[in-house]
């Protein structure tokens, strides 16, 4: 059992590794920012309806969303918090900025 644990958790790992490398996380947090801030802009009752969707989902489901999109889910936390305006929109443009300067590939930093 333990190496078949291994072994996934080693393919799994490769694979997330090739995804970083190649640009395709970069890319897909960059739409999900570009709609995140879309939404900001034009239509903030959406970020409501996506965050109470995921409320809504199984407790389990919910841990895997927030496991795999940690980033964009504090910020949507920080978005529906009663802090200032001000300082939830610093903090979500904070976490866009990190998010997507880890994900960079090195093939963009090169240039």
């Amino acid at each position: 059992m333990e190496q078949v644990i291994e072994s996934v958790a080693n393919g799994l790992g490769s694979s997330v590794g090739w995804l970083a490398e190649a640009g395709v996380l970069f890319g897909l947090f960059a739409v999900i920012w570009l709609g995140f801030g879309a939404a900001l802009i034009w239509s903030q009752g959406t970020l409501d309806a996506a965050w109470e969707s995921i409320r809504s989902l199984p407790l389990l489901v919910q841990g895997v969303v927030w496991l795999l999109f940690l980033p964009v889910m504090l910020a949507l936390w920080v978005w529906e918090t009663t802090w200032p305006l001000i300082l939830r929109l610093l903090l979500v443009s904070g976490l866009a900025g990190s998010n997507l300067l880890i994900f960079l590939p090195r093939w963009l930093q090169r240039g």
